[in-house]
């Protein structure tokens, strides 16, 4: 007897390439905590320069730019916070630094929102951080710019405008872990693979968004973002 399935379930969602009509496939989605010192400060936390740390986000939270959304539920304190993120596009296991960067299909701006209330009420309670980071359309994703159009990651600006105000601006050279050791590190632990994106953190000056609010979030030498939240 075949075995079939009782219910479909939506397929893995995906997300553009610039200059091209192929789209990449979300497989997993992987978040860097507290790389940009700036940041960790401004959120009152210390540095760990021991070893990065990661949460993880569900596929089904990726969401393109342009897109609109409600204001998320269950929390009364929603922030934004700007990435820039890296999409695999090969094997990665037990990889060193510098073999990393050929597992890199190419690299995305994107926007991981937070539901800031919930994650201080885990943090408190020393309890993970799901309900405070994963939920649907949080994570948006910019299209996909190969690796071999962008070029070395440098010292690019990365900046987020709220409602046409700058709200974050850093350089990319301000991460305390790199991306080959970033890839080398998560390596370690998972056989990360073509469909993977990891979201390198965000830089300081994160808040809150509002009904009407307007993000728009740019990496010099990727295509900008734009993410609207309901009135």
């Amino acid at each position: 007897m075949p075995i079939t399935q009782i219910f479909d379930i939506p397929p893995a969602p995906c997300v553009a390439i610039a200059g091209q009509e192929h789209v990449f496939p979300v497989r997993r989605v992987f978040c860097v905590g507290r790389n940009y010192a700036a940041h960790a400060a401004e959120m009152g936390n210390e540095v760990d320069r021991d070893a990065p740390f990661y949460f993880t986000k569900s596929a089904h939270s990726v969401i393109p730019s342009g897109s609109e959304i409600a204001y998320p539920p269950g929390t009364s304190d929603c922030h934004y916070e700007m990435e820039f993120v890296v999409a695999i596009g090969g094997e990665a296991h037990q990889v060193e630094q510098g073999r990393a960067l050929d597992a890199v299909f190419g690299y995305a701006c994107g926007i991981d929102l937070t539901r800031r209330d919930l994650q201080a009420t885990a943090k408190a309670t020393h309890k993970p951080w799901d309900l405070g980071k994963d939920f649907e359309n949080s994570a948006l994703m910019g299209a996909i710019t190969p690796a071999e159009v962008f070029g070395a990651v440098g010292e690019r600006a990365i900046t987020l405008d709220l409602d046409g105000r700058r709200v974050q601006e850093a350089r990319l050279s301000d991460m305390i872990w790199s991306v080959p050791e970033i890839i080398a590190h998560l390596s370690r632990y998972y056989h990360l693979a073509s469909g993977d994106l990891i979201y390198t953190g965000t830089p300081a000056g994160v808040g809150p968004v509002v009904p009407g609010s307007l993000l728009s979030g740019a990496v010099d030498g990727l295509e900008p973002i734009t993410l609207t939240i309901a009135g």
